[in-house]
């Protein structure tokens, strides 16, 4: 069995977890959550804790499973309680970000603007860093940690950094090893 998978899941009192059927649903403060479980994983939900049951154990594929339910039943837990938080940079001379809810503008050395409208379940906001580089925060919350992710990795990828001046969009504590130019 996975070690991580055998570790119980503390159910925080202001969060209500019910499984019906081949779901588990998750329900807080910021939202609700459900997901999709294996048949061969049996959930055990007590008054405070979650228990997780791998039915079929020397079998590799059931036991990363195993593993793999305990963790999104916890992000799911965490999510619903606090929420999940990702910054991203934008940083270039002339790059400008306008983020409201839903929606984000970018203005990133393309020849347009890209307009990005996201699920209600995302909200983007925007800031000036403080500092002597205007460069712009993009702050991404949601209660969902997977979609943060692929959120988040969607907009990195209009304008990944480049190696040579470390100019376009990077996660806030992402290192870019910037090359060498020409030597003349």
């Amino acid at each position: 069995m996975s070690r991580i998978g055998k570790k119980y899941i503390i159910i925080p009192n202001n969060v209500n977890i019910y499984k019906k059927d081949k779901y588990i649903y998750v329900k807080g403060k910021l939202g609700n959550l459900k997901q999709k479980i294996n048949n061969n994983i049996i959930i055990k939900i007590l008054e405070d804790k979650i228990y997780l049951i791998n039915k079929k154990k020397n079998i590799k594929k059931y036991k990363s499973l195993h593993g793999l339910y305990r963790m999104l039943i916890y992000n799911m837990i965490k999510g619903v309680n606090k929420g999940y938080n990702k910054k991203l940079k934008l940083v270039g001379v002339g790059y400008n970000a306008i983020g409201n809810g839903q929606i984000l503008n970018l203005n990133v050395g393309y020849s347009h603007k890209i307009v990005m409208k996201f699920c209600k379940e995302i909200n983007i906001t925007t800031e000036k860093e403080i500092g002597d580089n205007n460069n712009i925060i993009i702050n991404i919350f949601c209660i969902n940690k997977q979609l943060l992710g692929i959120v988040a990795s969607k907009i990195r990828s209009l304008k990944k950094p480049e190696p040579y001046k470390g100019k376009g969009i990077r996660y806030i504590n992402e290192k870019i090893i910037i090359k060498k130019g020409k030597s003349v």
